[in-house]
């Protein structure tokens, strides 16, 4: 028998529709030039510096930086401005007060973040517009201001103004994903930017084994390698700590209740993708700068954070092993899940209720975050390790495969609650009409 045909409800495929369609916008926006650049000089410079921090930037951006389009600075502001007022709402009280009001605080929180995202783009844009003034490439200038009529000071403001527009507009895109899509709009954006580059990486792993600049068994270990760490990525995201909880019973004697059991899933990696996007997203601000402003100190700084560096590598998986710990405390509170599993009469079996249930749930909860910190680490660093050795002619690094499989993963449990939703919408529907008939 062939299973029924599940039938996709008008407001999940509204969503689905309406965030495909912003992603499409976004690509197209990816194509439109920035005024008084020469592109193919600009081309060829990201290039030739693949291999480097611009790799994974441009990766990020979806090859919008390598052709300087008007999205060259990606979404990458926006989640530097979110880091920044998450970190400050743990140290400044007049944010820490507006984080406890509801919804009305969360609102002024993320007027703030657009604010500081404005800011960064300005600052990121007035240095990409000095670099790109005195770098040429191979002899040839970058601007190309008399085929515009520009001349350099206005340059200057047309390319903040275009750059730091491009950022409020993808920043804009993700709200409306977050609002009227399916998943969540950053994490989307920057999906859909590392998704575009897959078939051009494939196409050119195909050329190199077809000219024998790489062996078809290296290639084939790259492939393998890219399913396995995929297969781990899977594994471990929707991997669980089930600790069990009891309720007490009701009544006496033979009208006793038996008491309902339940468990509180944990998962080992709580914060998803967010402290790899975070400590990159850090990582790439200093770089960007050192890039940009001609001071030694800064050239140093630059040439260190390469990304199969061992200085880029020790601070990367320091920052993942912070974030991991930070967003944890953030989304998950121990004292609260506590008072109400006492509120409702629940309890974990062989640990008292109340202080002792929040001391047992932190200690798992710090277990798990190890173990999460561990492995967000080591998918993050290795593989962009092993391709650098094996010469891989596009960037496949852990960070982008983890962004790729863990953004498609809350998306597709994201849609799997809409059906579920509609589902029991439907049978609460299907109740009421019946006992409708049955009064009448």
């Amino acid at each position: 028998m062939t299973q029924p045909r599940v039938a996709i409800p008008t407001e999940l495929r509204q969503r689905i529709l309406f965030t495909l369609m912003m992603v499409v916008v976004y690509r197209i926006g990816v194509a439109v030039p920035t005024p008084g650049v020469d592109g193919s000089a600009v081309y060829e410079f990201f290039n030739s510096h693949s291999g480097s921090l611009f790799g994974l930037f441009n990766t990020f951006t979806g090859g919008a930086l390598n052709r300087f389009s008007v999205f060259a600075l990606g979404i990458m502001p926006y989640i530097s401005a979110s880091i920044i007022f998450q970190l400050l709402q743990t140290a400044v009280p007049q944010l820490e007060a507006l984080k406890k009001e509801g919804e009305q605080g969360r609102k002024k929180v993320n007027q703030y973040t657009r604010y500081a995202t404005v800011a960064l783009a300005i600052i990121q844009g007035y240095a990409m517009a000095s670099w790109l003034i005195r770098s040429p490439t191979a002899g040839r200038p970058i601007v190309v201001t008399e085929e515009f009529g520009l001349p350099f000071l206005s340059f200057h403001v047309v390319t903040i103004i275009t750059l730091t527009a491009g950022t409020c507009f993808i920043m804009w895109l993700g709200e409306q994903i977050n609002e009227r899509g399916v998943g969540n709009g950053s994490s989307i954006v920057i999906f859909s930017g590392i998704a575009a580059g897959i078939p051009s990486g494939a196409m050119n792993l195909w050329k190199m084994v077809s000219s024998g600049e790489m062996s078809a068994l290296i290639a084939l270990l790259v492939i393998a390698g890219m399913l396995a760490v995929i297969a781990c990525i899977i594994y471990l995201e929707v991997g669980q700590r089930r600790i069990p909880i009891q309720y007490s019973q009701r009544g006496q004697g033979r009208m006793a209740m038996q008491a309902p059991s339940s468990h509180l899933p944990l998962k080992i990696n709580f914060a998803n993708v967010i402290p790899p996007i975070f400590a990159s997203s850090l990582l790439m601000f200093p770089a960007t700068l050192a890039s940009f402003v001609n001071t030694p100190w800064l050239r140093n700084l630059q040439s260190s954070l390469v990304p199969s560096g061992s200085i880029y590598n020790i601070v990367f998986v320091s920052l993942i092993v912070f974030f991991c710990f930070f967003y944890t405390e953030i989304v998950f509170n121990p004292n609260e899940l506590s008072d109400n599993l006492k509120k409702w009469g629940g309890f974990i079996p062989g640990i008292r209720a109340g202080r002792s249930t929040s001391e047992y749930l932190v200690t798992v909860l710090n277990r798990l975050t190890v173990a999460g910190a561990i492995y967000l680490s080591v998918i993050c660093v290795m593989p962009g390790m092993l391709t650098e050795y094996l010469h891989v002619p596009f960037y496949f690094g852990g960070t982008t495969v983890l962004i790729l499989v863990g953004v498609a993963l809350d998306t597709s449990q994201q849609i799997q609650s809409h059906l579920i939703t509609a589902k029991y919408e439907g049978v609460l529907k299907g109740v009421r009409i019946k006992s409708r008939r049955v009064q009448y």
